[in-house]
């Protein structure tokens, strides 16, 4: 899990992005959780430690994401920059 600002960028080419995820998957990692803009600290705080509790009772990875940016959406309804920038990047499982 990459959650600081903007981990998900790189450079676009005819290959698709060349980023630090790129370069991680490509390493092996199964997969990674990455963030695609600017993101608040309390926001962030809150859907990873949602996500982390998820994961433990799922391991289904997309799910426990998709139920964290849930429970931070209803936190924060109107800021869809504190829990819309994060996307999974490999396997969910």
């Amino acid at each position: 899990v990459l959650s600081a600002c903007d981990t998900g960028q790189g450079k676009v080419t005819g290959d698709g992005v060349i980023g630090l995820s790129r370069s991680l998957i490509t390493a092996g990692v199964p997969s990674v959780i990455v963030t695609l803009w600017s993101i608040p600290d309390n926001p962030s705080a809150l859907l990873m430690t949602e996500f982390y509790r998820n994961l433990q009772q799922n391991s289904d990875k997309a799910q426990a994401l998709r139920s964290a940016m849930l429970t931070t959406m209803k936190q924060y309804p109107n800021q869809p920059s504190a829990w819309a920038a994060y996307t999974l990047i490999g396997e969910a499982e």
